[in-house]
């Protein structure tokens, strides 16, 4: 069976059940601490448990993944996706459920790594940079629109947005019946999560990994502190600080749409930097931003930025990473992800207790663009090989 672009669909819609697996929650948090006897901190936990298990995860899939059919993975994974979130709804106390987000966990990192090792199988070159723009659109999309999913949902009553996660059972199906097996032939055996260990001592896969951590760990510094702002400087409560995130969304569309256009013109490498210098640019004069139009700005910039280092840097890790222990690259990468996320609150959390917020937003701002300065000194080092 040819792949053929209903397919790569297919994966878009993958990473778009793995992106809800937070975003749904995230604004019925709230809604959740009456009926399940708990208090916000504990609720909370439903998110940390879900994270901290698909970066464990995403590890111990890298170490085999290279060695199986990519079918044989990623339908359990979404039907793991599916079966817990079915399980929630009929959850009545919080322990069942962080067991059962837990164990979503798990899907949610086998969904994410096969997507882009499957990318990597079937695309090259600048069809590669494209189909990673088309998945990053998936993940803004999704990013813009999982919190008004899960916050109509929960109109209906605090468990149900988790139905929406069922969803991935019938597309589970349908992926079983439609998508091709795309490792190839003369496949490769891999040796585990070791040999992807040991590819770290290439510079440009340490430092691609490294750039992975960097993005969302900036992301991060404003999805959890943007609302403490909006709300001491514009009163803004949760409703309309989720309304306000979700304009970055759109300038991540807009960019990652146009990525293939933008690799014509510059390497992989200087797009990355450039985007660091809008992300860091753009938070460094949030810490300043006082009228809502000028925020507005600079959340565009800010998202057009990520858009931009995002799909740049998935691109990059697929195309230098070794073919025969590529799953196991990419699982350490999107590990890194996942440590970028919960990093940022501990870090900028701790900085908060000794200063303000405006001091969050200037260091992780000069962060940025430190990372900037340095990806675009280091662009000489990432000549690309076309045999990978």
């Amino acid at each position: 069976m040819t792949f053929k672009t209903h397919h790569l669909l297919f994966l878009a819609i993958t990473v778009f059940f793995a992106m809800a697996g937070g975003a749904i929650l995230a604004p019925v948090l709230p809604q959740m601490v009456g009926p399940l006897s708990s208090s916000p901190n504990e609720v909370a936990n439903l998110m940390a448990v879900y994270t901290i298990s698909t970066a464990i995860f995403s590890l111990v899939i890298g170490h085999f993944v290279d060695r199986v059919n990519r079918k044989t993975f990623l339908v359990p994974c979404l039907v793991i996706n599916g079966m817990m979130g079915l399980f929630s709804f009929f959850a009545t106390d919080l322990h069942t459920l962080l067991v059962l987000r837990f164990i979503q966990g798990i899907g949610i990192a086998g969904m994410m790594s096969l997507v882009m090792l499957i990318i990597g199988d079937v695309y090259s070159g600048l069809d590669r940079v494209h189909s990673m723009g088309r998945i990053s659109m998936a993940i803004a999309i999704g990013s813009v629109t999982a919190p008004l999913i899960g916050g109509g949902l929960a109109t209906i009553g605090w468990n149900y947005p988790f139905l929406f996660y069922a969803l991935s059972l019938p597309f589970a199906l349908l992926v079983l019946l439609m998508l091709p097996e795309t490792r190839g032939s003369d496949d490769f055996h891999g040796s585990g999560l070791g040999n992807a260990i040991r590819e770290l001592s290439d510079f440009r896969i340490l430092y691609t990994v490294f750039l992975s951590f960097a993005i969302f760990f900036l992301l991060f510094s404003i999805v959890v502190f943007l609302p403490f702002m909006l709300e001491k400087v514009f009163g803004f409560a949760a409703k309309e600080a989720g309304l306000v995130l979700s304009i970055q969304g759109l300038a991540i569309i807009a960019v990652a749409s146009n990525m293939k256009r933008l690799a014509e013109r510059l390497p992989l490498i200087v797009l990355i930097g450039l985007g660091f210098i809008l992300v860091g640019t753009s938070i460094f004069l949030i810490s300043w931003a006082t009228s809502l139009p000028v925020l507005f700005l600079l959340l565009l910039v800010f998202g057009g930025g990520f858009g931009l280092c995002q799909t740049a840097i998935d691109s990059q890790i697929i195309q230098i990473s070794p073919p025969a222990s590529r799953g196991g690259v990419l699982s350490i990468h999107n590990t890194m992800k996942y440590v970028g996320q919960s990093a940022s609150p501990v870090v900028l959390g701790a900085l908060l207790i000794f200063f303000d917020l405006h001091m969050v937003f200037l260091c992780s701002g000069i962060f940025g663009i430190l990372v900037a300065a340095a990806t675009l000194l280091f662009r000489g080092r990432f000549v690309m090989n076309s045999s990978r």
